[in-house]
């Protein structure tokens, strides 16, 4: 080992941090190196092992509303294209073990960003399912549903989430499923400005152009 020496890219490999050429440039490397495939492998078992390395405890809801409600204020995806092209220079030219600790330390500082932006935010509107164990969460217009104690839909089903606008006809707007727990998490796609109801109802697989099936859980906005 003292004397192998590839580039020490095995830990910036494992953590996903190379560029796409990079990481493709070294994966072809590892087909002929048995040393650098092992320490790869070695990696890997310690970034599986890093979600699990702090205590786990269940996020609290009013938390996870206002972390969700900041991150649905924050600029496109494409805003970002706008940043200084010598940051990402900077971040580039550094050396892979400082890359490796890069990327494990911006882990840390994102569970704690996440934190920090709870402090504030926009108002959360929350409104209790009229039928259903459910909720639904309101900020600046966009929906998240909290769905419990909604057991797992039967093989070839599926819940579909509807939006109906005064008096019309239900539109649909996406499909999710639960956990073992029976909870879920589901964003509401779209601005909720009109929307008199959501709906779920259990549908087919692939779901249905209209409501089919018996509904689960309904939240009435107006």
């Amino acid at each position: 080992m003292a004397e192998h020496d590839c580039g020490n890219e095995a830990a910036a490999y494992a953590l996903g941090a190379l560029e796409p050429a990079e990481a493709e440039a070294f994966a072809l490397h590892m087909e002929s190196c048995a040393v650098c495939r092992d320490e790869v492998a070695a990696f890997a078992l310690v970034v599986d092992a890093l979600p699990l390395a702090a205590p786990q405890h269940e996020i609290p809801r009013a938390l996870r509303r206002r972390v969700m409600a900041q991150a649905r204020a924050q600029p496109p995806p494409h805003a970002a294209a706008t940043a200084p092209r010598w940051a990402w220079r900077g971040l580039a030219a550094a050396p892979r073990g400082a890359m490796a600790a890069f990327a494990v330390a911006l882990a840390a500082l994102a569970l704690v960003g996440g934190i920090e932006l709870s402090k504030g935010g926009t108002p959360t509107r929350v409104i209790k399912a009229s039928i259903g164990a459910a909720e639904l969460d309101i900020s600046g217009g966009h929906g998240q549903l909290i769905v419990q104690k909604l057991p797992p839909p039967a093989q070839g089903r599926i819940y579909e989430l509807w939006l109906q606008h005064g008096s019309s006809s239900p539109l649909p707007s996406t499909l999710f499923s639960v956990n073992s727990h029976g909870t879920a998490d589901v964003g509401v796609p779209g601005d909720l400005h009109g929307v008199s109801r959501i709906l779920v109802t259990d549908e087919p697989a692939g779901g249905s152009a209209t409501p089919t099936g018996k509904t689960l859980i309904v939240a009435m906005l107006s």
